[in-house]
């Protein structure tokens, strides 16, 4: 126990923080040297911290007022649930590349690929902040994660980098629309939804039944009128 403790405090104090500057600072570096094989255990612990730095930004940015908002209770699950699911979306998201991978012609073996996108999502905690800018934030997110799952091609897998550029210039790019969509509902919902509030600012009066059906049927006419205009 105090041996597996020991590696992961090394890990966290001394191998995680050269890995992330690293990936950050010199990409094709990083996957020219990075080893193809050595197990699962580094790059899931990597994952692991990714993600525990990723939930603390995104709970920072909500404390001082940007990004969501998290309840305490929220932010306790997102520090406990974040690194399970991040581990679980890991393994779903290398055997996505591994098919890709291996249709574009590569020879190497789905731990390579785990290897490849373990590291590549160093870059979270960074994307975690830049995520704050209106669409110009998502655009420069799938545009960096695309740029090292090139790289991570023609470094690692040493597939044509033109090729890869073409392939996961699609993929990333239809995801980046989509999320731009998704983004750009959201603000127009809480826009139109912004002029209707059950309380007024200032008043510290409950909210009866009757208050929420007609706050309810106002809401519904005013969204009906917008969409006849």
């Amino acid at each position: 126990m105090n041996s597996l403790f020991e590696k992961v405090k090394q890990f966290v104090m001394a191998e995680f923080p050269s890995l992330f500057w690293q990936i950050v600072s010199n990409p094709v570096h990083f996957f020219r040297s990075m080893p193809k094989g050595g197990g699962y255990g580094d790059p899931v612990l990597f994952i692991v911290v990714v993600s525990i730095i990723s939930v603390l930004i995104n709970i920072i940015l909500s404390i001082i007022g940007v990004g969501f908002f998290f309840s305490i209770g929220a932010a306790f699950m997102m520090v406990v649930i974040g690194p399970i699911m991040a581990v679980i979306m890991s393994f779903v998201g290398a055997a996505i590349l591994f098919v890709i991978w291996r249709v574009m012609g590569s020879k190497e073996s789905f731990e390579t690929c785990y290897r490849c996108g373990a590291y590549a999502s160093g870059i979270s905690p960074i994307t975690t902040i830049i995520a704050v800018i209106p669409y110009v934030g998502t655009i420069l997110s799938f545009a960096w994660i695309c740029f090292l799952i090139v790289l991570a091609s023609a470094e690692v897998h040493g597939l044509s980098m033109k090729k890869a550029w073409i392939v996961f210039g699609v993929i990333f790019g239809f995801f980046a629309i989509m999320s731009l969509g998704a983004q750009h509902t959201a603000r127009k919902f809480e826009s139109e939804m912004g002029d209707f509030r059950p309380v007024k600012e200032g008043s510290t009066r409950e909210m009866t039944p009757e208050d929420a059906g007609k706050f309810v049927e106002d809401t519904m006419k005013a969204i009906q009128e917008k969409e006849k205009k």
